[in-house]
This record gives structure tokens, sequence and C-alpha cells, in this order.
């Protein structure tokens, strides 16, 4: 098991707020974020987890968007967009597998119309809930063997 980084904010979606709401932290099940709007809706697409890295590229382009508003569940400091589908990372007391990379949404574009191509490949990743638990702000982020 290898410290590969750490979660430095998280956010949920709700049906009242039309932008996402921080937290401090979350709990998973294999249904995906309790609480979130999105729960129990596609398993293998749970949780998304963008990087800074993400954030860093659009403000290279002169663009300037606050974190949480790419749609991202975890916003995490290292770049996990290369990381296999199948992969496990152990984060709070809470597993993760890496599903799939993020497929754009049409609402990036309302934000910025270079967003989508700019981001095609860097906005994120899914993972779906293997193991429950609850994952908070600041909690390490393991890759497991």
């Amino acid at each position: 098991m290898q410290e590969v980084g750490k979660v430095l904010s998280l956010y949920i979606s709700n049906k009242e707020m039309p932008q996402p709401v921080e937290k401090k932290k979350i709990n998973v099940d294999i249904k995906g974020i309790i609480n979130d709007k999105h729960y129990n809706k596609d398993i293998e697409r749970a949780i998304l987890i963008s990087s800074t890295a993400s954030y860093a590229l659009v403000k290279s382009h002169l663009i300037d968007i606050p974190y949480g508003i790419l749609g991202e569940n975890l916003l995490v400091d290292f770049n996990p967009y290369a990381l296999p589908t199948g992969s496990q990372l152990k984060i709070g007391n809470a597993v993760l597998e890496i599903s799939q990379n993020c497929t754009l949404c049409n609402h990036l574009s309302k934000i910025d119309k270079k967003l989508p191509k700019l981001l095609k490949n860097d906005r994120g990743i899914f993972g779906k809930v293997v193991q429950e638990g609850t994952i908070s702000e600041g909690d390490a982020i393991y890759l497991l063997d």
C-alpha cells in the first residue's frame, strides 16, 4: 500500500443548490455518496475524482474557475488520470475502485466554451465504492496493490 496523495476538498450535489456543496466529510456505500443527488443512479460512476492538475491546466489558459465547479466529489493533490481501470484507492476507511475516465458534460461549455476540448482527457476519473466508509478532507490516499 503506497500513499499517493491527499484529499483537499469534498463536494456533493443536491437538487436544491445549483453549485456543488463543499463538505468536511462524506459517507459512502456501494450505491455512492449518501445524500448526493446521484446516489444509487450508476454505481460505476458513483464518485468523480479530479486533480488540482485540471484546475492548473485551466488556469494556464487564463480561465479562472473555483474548485468544485468541474463536478468532482473529491479534489486531490495528485494526478490520478493515468491509473488503470480496476486500481483501488483506500481513502479514510473506504475503498474505491477506478471504473472509467470521466466523459465530458455539456455544462462545462456554459462555464467557458474552451473547457470541453481543453479537459477532454483531464477532467477526472470515476470510482465505484467497494468498501463503504467515511472520507474526510485531509485524508491520505493509498494505492492498494
